[in-house]
């Protein structure tokens, strides 16, 4: 049986969404919507549930993340919780965070603490497409960058902290980034590091970074 184009373009990383939503009707009509678009879509309603789906090892490539999310649903403290742990699962995962709470409030936290990009509730499906097709291009782009032997690592810095702690950030972030690209395979990361295992190893006890269980 002949494979449809959006089938195959399902099977490229760039096309995962995790999309995570509590209401079930809204999440519903996005991933029958992405999917009609030729999106691999997954559907999450809990920060617990989402964390898993994101620890696999063909994991989603964006998240379209509701910031209200239970057992605190009326506040962002989950959906920033998740946001923070995509990004430790996935350097590089590119979230849409999408939210009907106070939206300056959750639009500085959310890109602070590394979103991708921003919508307010209700977002139209064609914002929704569109800024899907704005993360799928920056993941492709950033996949070439990879080929090429570099990396783009995303950075916030507090002033008041120095260079030093910007530059600690910055190094925990590249070692976190290729562990997850190589598969937490040390001989893989140390070679593509330009160090000695034992200086991974370093690191990897510096920042308590250990393999997802």
């Amino acid at each position: 049986m002949a494979t449809s184009s959006a089938e195959l373009r399902s099977q490229e990383p760039a096309w995962r969404v995790l999309v995570v939503e509590d209401d079930a009707a809204l999440g519903d009509y996005l991933v029958s919507s992405l999917m009609d678009q030729g999106y691999e879509v997954q559907l999450a309603t809990t920060r617990e549930q989402a964390v898993l789906l994101l620890s696999q090892s063909k994991g989603a490539r964006m998240m379209l993340l509701d910031l209200g999310l239970p057992p605190h649903a009326s506040t962002m403290s989950e959906g920033l919780a998740l946001l923070e742990a995509a990004l430790n699962l996935v350097p590089g995962i590119k979230v849409i965070v999408l939210t009907g709470q106070n939206e300056d409030a959750a639009a500085l936290e959310a890109v602070r603490r590394g979103a991708f990009d921003f919508l307010v509730k209700p977002a139209s499906l064609a914002s929704i497409q569109a800024a899907l097709q704005r993360a799928r291009l920056f993941n492709h782009s950033e996949a070439r960058m990879t080929e090429a032997g570099e990396a783009r690592l995303q950075l916030t810095a507090r002033l008041w902290e120095g260079p030093k702690e910007a530059a600690s950030s910055a190094e925990e972030q590249l070692l976190r980034r290729t562990l997850v690209a190589n598969g937490y395979n040390i001989a893989e990361v140390a070679r593509q590091l330009g160090m000695a295992r034992e200086h991974v190893y370093y690191y990897l006890n510096k920042y308590g970074l250990r393999r997802p269980d």
